[in-house]
């Protein structure tokens, strides 16, 4: 029998927009369901007034150091340059500025554009590392140009500004909170109604707008004890994992800040937490919304689940009717609703004798 892959059953929500596709596509190779919840948008760059003035505000003070902090969004501020009609100029000022890399991403960058680097941060590729640098030569009277990917860093910002520089911040592809909600309310509501196991952060404004969003609908303190005891919280690093942690989210974050690398912690992390019991000489692994049934992947309803996940936490002991109606999502409207519910818990795992009804007192999961 084939083994199943290591996300099989479990439901994933991805909050990103800029990679989602590359995401989603990391995930369903592994098995998951993914529930596409984009918690940001961004603001085209032809469009970005200021960017366009923080171009202007470059090419006039001509800075003696320029920071990339990434790939990407190097890249994006010298094609947004060019369609401005402003390549040809800002090539010319960074050509004749200190050019310093986060990150081997922003060092090809700068390479792709025929320019040199002087500098790269070598081993953690952080705001942190570079800022050591800087003031550790001196920055005071120089004239500092950070480009920024989306987030601000003013704690890197004031300190170059304490230690005497004066820092022209550039902002590359700016976030704004997603224009239509409605698919960010789904997942949400996902969440709190457990059907989403586990949700992907890879930027702290994600994390911001996922928050505020919670809070908007009333359902922020809701969500972070949904986050604390149940649905997995996955960042793609320390950075992004900084506001949840504040508010006591226990986060899970690769080794290194990489999706890929995400994606394989996540594959490793949701099978390690499922419950696994022997009943009648069967081994199931309760998955998120399936079983794995001697190893093969059965499908179960959100209200079987919610069944299967109280009786196994008991142990075997038997469960009256009351309580079972109690564990239903939205708790059911009578008793005929667990009778029901157990009927398809049978059906979808296949198996008879797995769950023993006891008379005129309730269930249970069979004895190994």
């Amino acid at each position: 029998m084939t083994e199943p892959l290591p996300l099989a059953g479990f439901t994933v929500a991805v909050t990103a927009a800029r990679r989602a596709d590359e995401l989603t596509t990391l995930l369903t190779r592994r098995g998951a369901a993914v529930v596409r919840a984009p918690a940001i948008r961004i603001v085209p760059l032809p469009d970005d007034a200021d960017l366009l003035a923080a171009t202007a505000t470059v090419l006039d003070a001509r800075p003696d150091v320029v920071v990339a902090t990434t790939g990407i969004g190097f890249r994006g501020w010298v094609e947004a340059a060019e369609g401005w009609g402003l390549g040809d100029k800002l090539l010319d000022v960074l050509a004749g500025a200190r050019l310093l890399a986060r990150g081997p991403k922003a060092r090809g960058a700068i390479r792709a554009a025929g320019l040199a680097d002087a500098w790269m941060a070598e081993s953690t590729e952080s705001c942190e590392e570079v800022l050591g640098y800087l003031l550790g030569r001196g920055v005071d009277g120089l004239r500092v140009a950070v480009q920024l990917h989306g987030e601000p860093q003013p704690d890197f910002v004031a300190a170059l500004r304490g230690a005497g520089a004066a820092v022209i911040e550039v902002p590359v592809y700016r976030w704004a909170p997603p224009v239509d909600p409605i698919a960010l309310d789904r997942m949400l509501d996902g969440v709190l109604a457990g059907t989403v196991d586990a949700v992907t952060f890879t930027s702290a404004l994600a994390v911001t707008s996922v928050l505020e969003r919670a809070a908007a609908r009333g359902l922020d303190g809701a969500l972070v004890t949904a986050l604390r005891f149940g649905v997995l919280a996955c960042c793609v690093g320390p950075v992004t994992a900084g506001r949840l942690e504040a508010r006591g989210v226990v986060t899970v974050q690769p080794q290194r800040a990489r999706l890929g690398s995400m994606v394989r912690r996540l594959a490793a992390e949701l099978p390690a937490r499922s419950p696994r019991l022997e009943v009648a000489g069967v081994r199931l692994e309760l998955r998120g919304q399936a079983v794995l049934v001697d190893g093969r992947l059965r499908p179960v309803a959100p209200a079987g689940m919610a069944l299967l996940r109280a009786l196994a936490r008991v142990q075997g002991a038997v469960l009256a009717r009351a309580d079972l109606l109690r564990a239903l999502p939205g708790g059911g409207a009578d008793e005929h609703a667990v009778e029901a519910a157990v009927a398809r818990l049978r059906s979808a795992l296949g198996v008879p004798g797995l769950l023993e009804t006891v008379v005129k007192r309730g269930y249970r999961l069979a004895p190994p």
